[in-house]
């Protein structure tokens, strides 16, 4: 009975320890902010980088996968994360889940909802022109 106590003592304090040294999973803002939303006229609330450039996916790119790549990327530059930035799972007002995907040159790329996330490269800040442009599609927000 005594080694029973002592084997669920050390377990639990071992818990408790775990617990306090883990990082949250959850937080509410990226430092530094890489995504923001903006209202288009005619989709409502939209991703974009923290320069007001509309986020895309592709629909044609499998979750959790990076397809686009040479002349594809110069198009659609990829969101890419720097070294050293976390990126939460989830940020206030946006519903979905953020991470990031390994490029095949090792940056990190930006995820919502396990897409790699993309601009278009001949846009301007605010703007929203390739919504449903060959299986690409803004990031709709819903908060």
């Amino acid at each position: 009975m005594r080694s029973t106590i002592a084997v669920v003592l050390v377990a639990t304090a071992a818990l408790a320890v775990v617990a306090q040294s883990a990082p949250a999973a959850r937080q509410d803002t990226m430092k530094p902010q890489l995504v923001r939303t903006i209202v288009d006229q005619k989709l409502g609330r939209v991703l974009t980088t923290a320069g007001k450039q509309a986020i895309y996916v592709w629909n044609k790119e499998p979750k959790g996968k990076v397809r686009c790549t040479g002349a594809c990327a110069k198009a659609w530059p990829p969101v890419i994360v720097k070294a050293g930035v976390v990126v939460p799972m989830h940020v206030k007002g946006i519903m979905g889940e953020f991470g990031t995907v390994r490029r095949a040159g090792g940056a990190r790329q930006l995820t919502f909802n396990r897409r790699a996330l993309y601009t278009y490269a001949h846009e301007k800040a605010g703007q929203v022109l390739c919504n449903n442009v060959d299986s690409w599609f803004a990031v709709k927000v819903r908060g």
